[in-house]
């Protein structure tokens, strides 16, 4: 049976860079690992009245929580924005993490996969993700930290990936993978 990875993209651009990572991560896997992208593009910013009956829960937030139920682990793939986590990924967190009775995170096996333009970058939203998923019961994988600083540099004049980041990534997706079993 194959494990299932849920691929979730903090990037909403079409051709962004950490879609093309997540894209070599998924290339990477070994046999026997099934990766899938989780749309989080579509989620409305949470708002717990979706959860007490007040409003009518949308049909994004029933889909995404299905799909992270059937996932049995998670890579998170997600730019840094103004020092931080961008807000689909926080929002993405929260509508896993409500309603508190069926926290979706609880027990899960994550990684996170940051990048940034920056020379500094990629550090803060690495850690926010982790800490928001540790917070909720995640088991997150605190080594190898794969932070993509400068992450055009990541890939040549042709948009590939390039040699040395795509054996870094290999070591990470080793790496994820004995932590999975």
């Amino acid at each position: 049976m194959n494990k299932k990875i849920g691929i979730i993209l903090g990037s909403l651009r079409k051709e962004s860079f950490n879609k093309k990572v997540s894209e070599n991560i998924i290339e990477l896997l070994p046999e026997g690992y099934e990766a899938k992208f989780i749309e989080i593009a579509d989620l409305p910013l949470y708002n717990e009245e979706y959860d007490d009956g007040t409003l009518e829960t949308p049909q994004s937030y029933t889909r995404f929580r299905n799909e992270l139920e059937e996932s049995d682990a998670f890579i998170f793939v997600t730019p840094e924005y103004n020092r931080a986590m961008p807000a689909s990924i926080k929002n993405a967190i929260d509508v896993g993490s409500r309603p508190y009775t069926d926290v979706k995170w609880t027990g899960k096996n994550t990684a996170v996969v940051s990048s940034s333009l920056a020379k500094t970058g990629a550090l803060r939203a690495n850690y926010e993700v982790k800490t928001s998923l540790a917070f909720l019961g995640a088991n997150v994988l605190a080594q190898p930290e794969v932070m993509l600083s400068e992450i055009h540099q990541c890939f040549d004049e042709n948009g590939n990936i390039t040699e040395a980041t795509k054996e870094y990534l290999q070591m990470f997706v080793e790496k994820f993978a004995e932590f999975l079993k």
